[in-house]
């Protein structure tokens, strides 16, 4: 995966911040330290309020990798933000799980869910736990804490927020998530990337639909 190059400029009220990268996706395999992931969009500069970058800084440890990717979604945060919030039903939108159940908690964070993913994928089960549910600034969080799977210690946020013509809603998702023993560091986030590029996706399929639909009725 090539280097990614970063450049942040704020304005003078520090509200916002525009990153630029050369890539879609950066990833990065550092001695532990905490990084900010930078955020990129084929080549295009985006901006995004502080608080956005401050969720998608991260602590990268010694064998574990990083990225990020994002997506534009024509609909309104207010419905994209309807099924990314529901910790409960991920299936919603995300095609390679199969079932899910909380096994403790009611949704509110520190709820704990186990998914089912279907057959196919070098996995069976991911026991996870919700992190952040933020309703206010449409952040989401979770972290994996057990189960049949290869990816420990993932920990994935994501954030929504209006786009810049004000009618549609820009998708960032990061993730932390350790090398699997027999893996690169290439490897993981090229397996792991696609995963969420797929998901998000589906998220705007699922979206996007729903405006229509509402339009019909």
């Amino acid at each position: 995966m090539p280097a990614a190059s970063l450049q942040l400029q704020r304005t003078a009220t520090a509200t916002t911040a525009t990153t630029t990268a050369s890539a879609t996706a950066f990833s990065c395999h550092k001695q532990c330290q905490t990084i900010r992931v930078p955020l990129s969009f084929d080549n295009i500069t985006i901006s995004v309020p502080d608080y956005i970058l401050f969720y998608h800084t991260r602590t990268v440890g010694p064998n574990q990798c990083c990225s990020v990717i994002v997506k534009t979604i024509n609909a309104p945060v207010s419905t994209v933000w309807s099924v990314v919030r529901r910790f409960d039903n991920p299936q919603a939108y995300k095609h390679f799980v199969k079932s899910c159940h909380l096994i403790n908690g009611d949704g509110d964070v520190g709820t704990l869910r186990e998914v089912r993913v279907v057959s196919g994928l070098p996995a069976e089960s991911s026991t996870e736990r919700l992190e952040i549910l933020d309703d206010e600034r449409h952040v989401f969080s979770f972290r994996v804490i057990g189960g049949h799977h290869r990816l420990n210690n993932y920990q994935s946020v994501t954030t929504l927020h209006a786009s810049p013509n004000g009618n549609g809603t820009v998708v960032i998702e990061s993730y932390v998530v350790d090398i699997p023993t027999g893996n690169t560091k290439e490897d993981t986030c090229v397996f792991v990337g696609t995963i969420v590029r797929c998901n998000l996706e589906s998220l705007a399929q699922t979206a996007e639909n729903m405006v229509k639909n509402s339009k019909i009725i």
